[in-house]
């Protein structure tokens, strides 16, 4: 395998080639991550008012889609409910503090 060849993890037959798609997700992720959190701080310009950061309703939505993806995929649905509960979490925390920033 070459530094750059990153196999399927059907096709890893020990455990540099795991550890090397392991790392390229990550970084894939953190970048996904990354641009999410940029829709969260263009919520936090487009809202006028505070009290609309934090929308239950929309979280229940968000969570139960990544739930539901993550069954069609084949994935641990209750693992990805747990990540997206701190996620969204922490997406409404980091929003507030943008929101904060850009209306004082």
């Amino acid at each position: 395998m070459s530094e750059t060849t990153i196999l399927s993890p059907e096709n890893c037959s020990n455990m540099a080639d795991v550890r090397a798609g392991v790392d390229a997700t990550d970084i894939a992720l953190v970048a996904l991550l990354a641009r999410r959190f940029a829709y969260m701080d263009a919520a936090a310009r487009i809202k006028d008012d505070r009290d609309t950061v934090r929308d239950e309703a929309r979280k229940a939505q968000v969570i139960a889609n990544a739930k539901a993806e993550a069954e069609r995929l084949g994935a641990p649905a209750a693992t990805i409910e747990d990540i997206w509960e701190g996620l969204v979490e922490a997406s409404i925390a980091h929003e507030f503090a943008r929101w904060d920033e850009m209306h004082r």
